[in-house]
């Protein structure tokens, strides 16, 4: 029997794109040893690519609304939660864990995906009248841009989701880079 090597490749912009730096990493089954999946190691001109496309994508989602924001949100919770088990498997077959183990990362994992869906109602800004004389205090919260993680092999569903929820739900664009060594559950 031939087991075929899976390639994970960049996510650009909205769409797969093929590694180029010619540099793969192996990511190995934890319970065999085999080599299951390759993973594409960014070249500078891809990362370069990825910071443009978060840049370009920021022009219009650090603009949308909050609701738009909130209702996207909603829908990546309810596709998460409707394959909170393949992410297991995932997680299973690369990283080791126990299918309970994983189950709960992803479960710890939406209950950030929550908090960004509720987070809109805190992005108000404040307001101060007569702080001093005839001197009033505003406080707007406004988006940074382009913001980047960079996570660990040990929760590869679960620290991603520390990051991202939060990040988009403020109107920022987010770039992850996983651990390679268990890239596909991110």
């Amino acid at each position: 029997m031939t087991n075929t090597v899976k390639t994970v490749d960049h996510w650009i912009g909205g769409k797969t794109v093929e590694g180029t730096s010619g540099n793969w990493g192996p990511v190995t089954d934890p319970a065999t040893g085999a080599v299951t999946t390759r993973v594409a190691l960014a070249s500078v001109e891809e990362v370069d690519a990825a910071v443009a496309a978060a840049k370009d994508a920021w022009a219009t989602w650090g603009t949308s609304s909050l609701a738009q924001r909130t209702t996207i949100l909603f829908k990546f919770r309810a596709l998460l939660d409707a394959n909170r088990d393949a992410i297991a498997a995932l997680i299973v077959a690369e990283h080791g864990k126990v299918h309970s183990d994983a189950l709960g990362e992803v479960a710890r994992g939406l209950e950030i995906v929550d908090l960004a869906c509720g987070i809109t109602t805190q992005l108000k800004g404040e307001l101060s009248t007569q702080v001093s004389n005839r001197v009033d205090v505003a406080s707007i919260r406004q988006p940074v841009g382009v913001v980047a993680g960079i996570t660990p092999f040990n929760f590869p569903a679960m620290v991603p989701m520390w990051m991202f929820p939060i990040a988009i739900a403020t109107g920022n664009t987010f770039i992850l880079k996983p651990s390679e060594k268990d890239p596909s559950p991110s």
